[in-house]
């Protein structure tokens, strides 16, 4: 168990949040012989951000395990970071990033996280990325109790209402705890408090309306309380508040809280319309994990939000399925009508797809010759013909997973001032400081690698300083 926490002591060490990047920060200043405290907003049965609903994280290694089929390069790593941001990153930190990943799988197991053989379905991450056994919460767990072990103090419940920053020195805290407010004093300051996702109200300055049909696919707690105030006491900011991870989740889930279960796989073998029955991107552009993410803005982009996923009894076992189960008919008019669609127009749009659609052999494990051919838009691989049934259908709405607007940070994970200064005191990890490696777009398994690797490097600077 932690220790009890004592606000009137100081600390060297302060990490605000409560997910892998603030754990790891936790851990490894720690072990630096920095005593800690970590304030986690949640209680404690929803400790964890977003890294309660992570399946995996994407490291560099030279060969194949008994968990990973083969070897990932940093040059593959850049290569496909540079693909899926456009070149929106900083690369000197980019790289970092990615070279310092070449550590972590070792360096997580031995905080006592396990690994497993990936998944199947559509995810292809077999050789990129390593699947936590037990999922994300599984790997919070693990981490928590290495963190008490170590003698790490754990406040739950223990939300940061205000921070006394002067000149680019972090002073104290403010917390709010059980009806009482604290002031907590530290020689050094860690935020880990994730993205504004959970914020509507600021989600909506940035993207009007349309926000209030979002759904939230991980914590509550990330309102971006910290990041606001860390803005407002001069950090610098990185990023653009319009970008995010945003997917394609099940219309059906839950506005907060739905996780990876409410995510869907299965775009690649169907294709995917909108509230008029007509399609508007490109399902088979490239693989999945490369490509998921960009399906949340695409979707936020169609009238009312909202789209849906239409496959056959061909695809029906090929990919694992939401949480809840698919709409089903025995034609193309009938699933129309069930979504309420107009029948004549969704028949249309399978009609033509079905004629534009060129033979070939169908592989979802590689860019397969199965195409369209003279249809807008097209399908570049994974083609084939809505033919079999019965029918299926998914309805999606946009899943924010989390924001990348937040905090620069220089390559000691320490925060930039708006003035160009550095931090006196003060470190950044995981979410927080994302859009510094991540302009726009997604790849499977990045956030986890951004959190891990900056926050060990967050820890081990701030237990250093705290010691100076």
């Amino acid at each position: 168990m932690s220790a009890v926490p004592e606000f009137a002591r100081r600390y060297d060490t302060l990490v605000v949040g409560g997910g892998n990047a603030a754990l790891c920060a936790a851990i490894s200043a720690r072990r630096a012989g920095a005593s800690v405290l970590v304030l986690e907003g949640a209680p404690r049965f929803y400790r964890g951000g977003n890294t309660r609903h992570t399946r995996n994280m994407r490291c560099v290694h030279d060969s194949a395990t008994a968990f990973l089929t083969g070897p990932y390069s940093e040059e593959e790593f850049w290569d496909d970071l540079l693909h899926v941001t456009g070149g929106r990153t900083d690369e000197e930190l980019a790289r970092l990033m990615i070279r310092r990943s070449r550590d972590m799988l070792g360096w997580i197991a031995e905080q006592g996280v396990r690994f497993q053989p990936s998944l199947g379905g559509t995810l292809s991450l077999g050789r990129t990325n390593a699947f936590f056994l037990g999922g994300g919460r599984a790997m919070l767990n693990a981490l928590y109790r290495t963190a008490e072990d170590l003698g790490v103090v754990i406040a739950y419940e223990s939300e940061v209402i205000g921070l006394d920053i002067a000149d680019g020195r972090f002073e104290s805290a403010l917390v709010h705890r059980d009806g009482v407010r604290h002031t907590v004093r530290a020689a050094t300051l860690v935020a880990a408090a994730g993205g504004f996702e959970a914020n509507l109200e600021w989600l909506k300055e940035h993207w009007g309306e349309p926000a209030d049909n979002f759904l939230i696919r991980g914590t509550p707690y990330n309102r971006g309380t910290v990041l606001r105030m860390l803005l407002d006491c001069g950090v610098e900011a990185v990023g653009d508040p319009t970008q995010c991870h945003a997917v394609a989740i099940d219309a059906r889930a839950p506005k907060f809280d739905g996780g990876i279960i409410t995510r869907l796989d299965c775009v690649v073998f169907g294709i995917v319309v909108n509230r008029d029955a007509r399609r508007f991107h490109d399902e088979g552009e490239d693989f999945w994990p490369k490509r998921y993410a960009i399906w949340g803005r695409l979707v936020a982009a169609q009238p009312d939000q909202i789209a849906y996923i239409l496959f056959d009894a061909k695809s029906r076992d090929l990919f694992m399925p939401s949480l809840y189960p698919p709409v089903e008919a025995a034609t193309p008019g009938e699933l129309a009508e069930r979504l309420g669609l107009d029948p004549a127009a969704l028949e249309r749009t399978v009609a033509e797809f079905n004629a534009a659609v060129r033979p070939g052999t169908f592989d979802h494990t590689v860019l397969d010759d199965c195409r369209t051919e003279g249809l807008s838009p097209p399908k570049s691989h994974w083609a084939r013909r809505l033919d079999t049934p019965p029918f299926y259908a998914y309805p999606v709405r946009p899943g924010i997973t989390f924001t990348y607007l937040g905090t620069r940070v220089d390559g000691d994970a320490r925060m930039r001032m708006a003035d160009g200064k550095p931090a006196a005191n003060m470190f950044a990890a995981g979410e927080i400081m994302a859009g510094n490696v991540l302009g726009r777009g997604y790849a499977a398994g990045i956030g986890m690698t951004i959190g891990s690797v900056f926050g060990r490097i967050a820890g081990q600077e701030a237990a250093s300083h705290a010691r100076n």
